[in-house]
């Protein structure tokens, strides 16, 4: 097997190898010359040191990480059936005239007692304290209100907030951010999604919870244990040492520290030009956990949900079994390297279960619960997901338990080309890919009159992003629409495991499901022998 990933060398941190021949397993040049000019990770690292951890440059782009697993879901095909249709409307026979593609209905709903619906079985990654995921947040959040979906506000949004009032008690008084977030998705939610914000270290300490419930009323609370592109605390960077003080003042780990006398003189010097700021990890126990529960549950919050990431299978059933004990109403599980801050570049692409292993593990811990009697929360699965056609595999697969997929940097993807094309058009500057379909917002996007038609002069309000952000999820309801009604699924719930097959002997062992040749061979040779 060739090797899965090329090290010391990616555009994620902007460096490269002098020639083409590299050694596998370094990622060093075969001939490394005395004298190179060039500017691998290890040419970098000599004079730039822990700055080639991260992706850059940082706050202009969202990075994935770029290893080749050996399996993942492309190893999976959806089965199609000439024959039959699951999940009509209770009355309706099946037919050419009722089992009709775009009748198919892609409405997902979760939660344990306090059910959110949603028109798609999606919702946004967690925007938390970057800079992109704050400059194109309106694009995002209108976005996900008019198309029917869920919003997610990632972790230390007020932390960073550089308006933040603390009282007396170092409690966030006021955060215009985080209140600019919230009154932004609400303005045009419709009563499908919900807008969640997740809550770290740093956030129970500085009081967020509570600040959102006393200001905001808000119903859903998201604890953090981890996420797809890391292990460790959520991180930024910031390029000014005020920022930095105020920071480590506020009780972040700040690297360097700019407190340090040294530190100060280096970045004066230009030799020092950005700080990182790193959250605390969290340690889990099982009767912390529970009880951090019933006191947001106190606060008044209806829905508790929980992100956690690739850990190893401990750890997912810790999430598993203690989510089922506080009777959670979901537990989202990221299981690749992707995101929108600075996860150190070695991390994303080295540590943690991908998404499909890790999803083949959830069927199994749940079935295991199932079982036993314990209630399963709901579940979304995250890690790498673009398309509708991954958006099957990951239900079906996870059926009857996965409930949505959280998709991160494919919904930011639209909010960013929206917002950019109202820049360009605003320039005079639209480029061919883009002035192809015309000149005017009205003839570019191929929502808009839909929209205009939907909202009136009230479109005039919305971003282009947030246009950008529903015409993709058009999208994404037709594909889902038209792979399901040719596995005659006509309805998400009825979507089983039953409707894939492994393409590969080693996907079938991983995840259960049956072999292209195994798969309804026992069906088939009853009609042959008949």
């Amino acid at each position: 097997m060739a090797n899965l990933r090329q090290p010391n060398a990616s555009d994620a941190t902007g460096s490269f190898n002098r020639i083409k021949d590299v050694v596998p397993m370094s990622g060093i040049c075969v001939a490394c010359l005395d004298g190179c000019m060039g500017g691998c990770e290890a040419f970098q690292s000599t004079f730039r040191g822990r700055e080639m951890l991260y992706p850059k440059p940082f706050g202009d782009i969202t990075a994935g990480a770029d290893k080749n697993y050996p399996v993942d879901y492309s190893h999976i095909n959806i089965q199609g059936y000439a024959s039959g249709a699951k999940g009509l409307p209770e009355g309706v026979e099946a037919g050419p005239d009722t089992a009709i593609f775009s009748k198919v209905d892609t409405e997902a709903e979760y939660g344990f007692e306090n059910k959110v619906k949603m028109k798609l079985p999606i919702f946004t990654g967690a925007l938390g304290s970057t800079e992109i995921a704050r400059r194109n947040w309106e694009h995002i959040a209108v976005g996900a209100a008019i198309s029917g979906i869920t919003v997610v506000v990632g972790e230390n949004v007020c932390g960073v907030d550089p308006g933040l009032e603390l009282d007396d008690n170092c409690k966030v008084r006021r955060s215009p951010e985080m209140d600019r977030r919230i009154e932004t998705y609400r303005k045009f939610h419709e009563g499908f999604g919900e807008i969640a914000v997740q809550l770290n270290v740093e956030d129970t300490r500085l009081g967020v919870a509570e600040y959102l419930r006393e200001r905001h009323d808000l119903e859903t609370i998201e604890l953090k244990w981890g996420q797809g592109a890391k292990c460790i605390g959520g991180e930024v960077k910031v390029n000014k040492i005020e920022v930095a003080v105020d920071l480590k003042k506020k009780g972040y780990i700040v690297i360097p520290d700019p407190g340090n006398k040294g530190i100060q003189e280096a970045y004066n010097a230009g030799a020092i030009r950005e700080f990182e700021r790193h959250s605390r990890m969290g340690f889990v126990d099982r009767d912390g956990f529970l009880k951090e529960v019933e006191r947001l549950r106190s606060l008044g919050f209806k829905r508790i949900r929980l992100k956690t990431g690739a850990y190893s299978q401990t750890d997912l059933a810790m999430a598993l079994r203690y989510g089922a004990e506080a009777k959670l109403d979901l537990i989202t599980i990221d299981g690749a390297g992707g995101g929108t801050g600075m996860s150190p570049w070695p991390m994303m692409n080295e540590w943690g279960i991908p998404t499909f292993y890790i999803e083949s593990l959830v069927y199994q811990f749940c079935e295991k619960l199932a079982k036993r009697g314990l209630k399963v929360p709901d579940i979304a699965i995250g890690g790498g997901f673009s398309s509708e056609d991954g958006v099957f595999k990951a239900m079906a697969m996870g059926s009857p338990y996965i409930k949505a997929v959280c998709m991160g940097r494919a919904l930011m993807i639209p909010a960013m080309v929206g917002k950019n094309i109202g820049k360009w058009l605003s320039e005079g500057t639209l480029p061919k890919t883009v002035s192809k379909h015309g000149t005017k917002k009205e003839d570019i996007f191929v929502c808009y009159e839909e929209l205009k038609g939907k909202y009136g002069n009230e479109i005039d309000q919305m971003p282009l992003g947030a246009i950008g952000v529903y015409t993709m999820c058009q999208k994404l309801r037709v594909g889902l629409q038209q792979l399901m009604a040719g596995s005659r699924n006509f309805r998400l719930s009825s979507i089983s495991r039953r409707d894939l097959m492994a393409l590969t002997e080693e996907a079938s062992k991983i995840s259960g499901i049956p072999y292209v040749m195994d798969a309804y061979r026992e069906e088939a040779e009853r009609i042959l022998g008949e």
